[in-house]
């Protein structure tokens, strides 16, 4: 095969500018790219593979081939368009390796750099296509996602963007924390997705979070029937992920965040506080449950790591270990605790994740821990909000004390109507940079739905810059990643898809720069407008409901824009979760807008009562109509709430099992029911009128009063 020297200036992760007006929209960006010729591929794309191919590079080839078929570019053994797949060793590959380094033909043989040994991997173009090699399994599977990428188009008419590569990642271990404790529970299906669709952005840790939704066979009370993961269930995803070079890690709570299980009275002597969250570290049987469940699951998750969990134990100091607090101080009573877990699982010879939320409170203690204690943990630093000043302060406790450590960014999407991208792409770039600064081997970026509605198909645009974050070498570009997001991932070349995820970000923002300072949450989405909480809301989000709702909506009609623009969209599931979301925060505004409207009608409507002309009480019966009828506002309320449950359960049962739904969708039926009986309430008050020419006061109705004018 004959190779050409391109003449290429190399495009480094930092060289935001240059990158951006690349063609490729790649995710993560890699360390150098330089795009070349694109190729037409009427006849499809031929694949080749060196002997010996092995197994795990022929299962790296045959996910492409998947790929390649669901966008309707055949493959074709006599295609003149090529993709070489080459381990590094073969002659062929030192003159990939050679071109991806700019190296003359006059200079020593290239070698694989150590950096890159482990993931790294090189692409050239070849004058048929691409060739690439790597040194590793991993390496030659995260090539061809690469390459996965740099197809455009659908069908006979798709193009194959060439470019020189070299990358590897700046973190070992780049994950993704998914909670599957607080209400969705995703089938194996999804989770079977969700590992596909992490390992194709270079994501190498899936780390389910169980409190209680773990089965374990020895404490039968803990898991709820149709909504926990069965032994049988993680070992089948064990495997699978193993082939997506992906390790799971099981986060199972074992300190603080037991309460399904503390709830059972099996288990309330264990309990600091009664039906409490956290256990009491004096009782013996506390530290038996933490064995029992930490022994069998080594058993199902053969990995190097568990995931103790160990968060958020407020509790602890307020029941049970009241005194020894009061005596000793929390961070040593805590720390002990942590030490007696750990040196119970010693023998799994596993290493163990813990939060630091508590520990990093007491960096003089930190510093004092055994070195076998260090030496046997991994401190996960964990924050989800942006920090104007860094997150070293998060950090340097672990780090300071000899600790290996791995910082948590989130994707801030739970208790919202949809992500807020404002505070999550914040945190994730500055955390993971700082983390990287400070040299943290590990990024776990998390996943949380903490009132249980969030649905994870929204996510996937925080779980794709937490890849390129933790993959790329100091701060990941925003601008870069927004401008490329919707190409890579929905295939959207218009652009229209990244302007409605900043179109919800947008709108998220409005509402906390108002007076109201809060996002859009599910809590202002359940918000009766007309109670006396409300009505306080109101004042303080009127003045922006209109724009709040311009934003929402531009977001719907991007969408649908980009959709019809392109039938083969991909992700579409992704697609109805952000147009649920926008609908969503289209009707925070609609119903406070209607709210008012409802109040100013009633008010003129009382006010004509009295009068004696026709006309008045025409405009009267007018009035109440425009409150009450067909088209009626409160029906407009009922309606809107009536389709979006529709639309929420056909969303969830797309990748959850039913357990959960029913309390979700009881929010949907309790709020429509209270609309029903506003509007049942407005009729008697219309035949009253009709009866006796009277109406009831608003306060009768429950309607508040009028806003006042500004």
């Amino acid at each position: 095969m004959h190779f050409f020297r391109a003449v290429v200036l190399f495009v480094t992760a930092t060289a935001v500018s240059a990158a951006a007006q690349s063609p490729l929209k790649l995710i993560p960006v890699p360390r150098e790219v330089a795009a070349a010729t694109a190729q037409q591929l009427p006849q499809g794309v031929q694949i080749t593979c060196t002997a010996p191919c092995s197994a795990e590079d022929t299962f790296a080839i045959d996910d492409l081939k998947t790929y390649l078929a669901s966008q309707g570019i055949a493959v074709n053994a006599t295609s003149p368009s090529t993709i070489l797949v080459t381990r590094y060793g073969s002659p062929v590959s030192h003159s990939i390796l050679a071109e991806a380094m700019q190296k003359k033909a006059s200079d020593a043989p290239a070698q694989f750099p150590a950096e890159m040994k482990a993931e790294g991997y090189a692409i050239i173009p070849d004058g048929k296509g691409l060739a690439i090699t790597a040194a590793s399994d991993a390496g030659i599977f995260y090539a061809l996602q690469t390459v996965k990428q740099m197809f455009f188009g659908f069908g006979n008419k798709a193009v194959l963007q060439t470019a020189t590569i070299r990358d590897w990642p700046a973190m070992r271990y780049r994950g993704l924390d998914d909670d599957l404790s607080r209400g969705p529970f995703p089938t194996l299906e999804f989770q079977k997705k969700q590992i596909r669709t992490i390992a194709a952005y270079k994501v190498n840790i899936y780390s389910p979070y169980f409190e209680h939704t773990m089965q374990y066979s020895g404490h039968p009370l803990m898991a709820p029937p149709g909504g926990s993961l069965s032994q049988a269930e993680a070992r089948e995803l064990v495997a699978y992920a193993a082939k997506y070079h992906i390790t799971i890690i099981p986060e199972q709570e074992a300190f603080g965040h037991l309460h399904y299980l503390l709830n059972w009275e099996k288990y309330s002597s264990i309990a600091e506080t009664p039906h409490g969250q956290v256990l009491a570290p004096h009782q013996p049987d506390a530290q038996k449950l933490t064995h029992d469940m930490f022994q069998e699951l080594a058993q199902i998750y053969p990995g190097p790591f568990l995931h103790l969990g160990a968060d958020e134990t407020q509790e602890l100091g307020k029941g049970q270990t009241k005194a020894e607090v009061d005596s000793r101080g929390l961070g040593p009573v805590y720390l002990d605790f942590l030490q007696k877990i750990v040196a119970d699982l010693q023998p799994l010879n596993r290493k163990l994740l813990f939060w630091g939320d508590i520990a990093y409170h007491e960096p003089d203690l930190l510093k004092q821990l055994p070195d076998s204690f260090k030496k046997a943990t991994i401190a996960v630093a964990w924050e989800y909000n942006p920090q104007p000043k860094g997150f070293d302060h998060f950090i340097k406790p672990f780090t300071d004390a000899g600790f290996e450590t791995w910082v948590a960014p989130g994707v801030n999407n739970w208790s919202r109507v949809y992500p807020n991208w404002n505070n999550a792409l914040a945190n994730i770039q500055q955390f993971t940079a700082d983390g990287q600064k400070l040299g943290a081997t590990g990024q776990l970026n998390t996943v949380w739905n903490d009132d249980g509605e969030a649905l994870f198909n929204a996510n996937w645009y925080g779980v794709l810059f937490g890849a390129e974050a933790a993959w790329h070498q100091g701060a990941a570009s925003i601008p870069a990643f927004q401008s490329s997001y919707g190409e890579n991932f929905h295939g959207d070349a218009t652009g229209k898809i990244n302007e409605a995820q900043r179109e919800m970000a947008a709108a998220h923002q409005l509402l906390k720069d108002s007076p109201y300072k809060v996002d859009g949450q599910d809590l202002l989405f359940w918000q009766d407008p007309w109670n006396a909480d409300g009505q306080r809301i109101a004042g303080q989000i009127r003045p922006i409901l209109s724009e709040l709702r311009m934003h929402a909506e531009r977001a719907l009609i991007l969408v649908a824009e980009a959709r019809n623009a392109n039938p083969n969209l991909r992700e579409t599931d992704a697609l109805d979760v952000l147009e649920l979301g926008a609908r969503r925060m289209d009707l925070i505004g609609l119903k406070f807008q209607i709210s008012d409207e409802i109040a100013t009608s009633y008010a003129h409507a009382f006010a004509l009562q009295t009068s004696t002309t026709k006309e008045d009480h025409e405009e009267l019966a007018h009035e109440l109509g425009s409150i009450n009828a067909v088209n009626g506002k409160l029906q407009d309320l009922r309606n809107n709430y009536s389709l979006l449950r529709d639309l929420y359960e056909k969303a969830w049962l797309k990748s959850y099992r039913p357990y959960f739904l029913r309390n979700n969708l009881e929010r949907y039926d309790f709020t429509i029911q209270m609309w029903l009986g506003r509007i049942d309430r407005m009729r008697t008050a219309q035949r009253q009128w009709a009866n006796s020419q009277t109406l009831p006061p608003a306060a009768d109705l429950g309607i508040p009063a009028p806003p006042v004018a500004p």
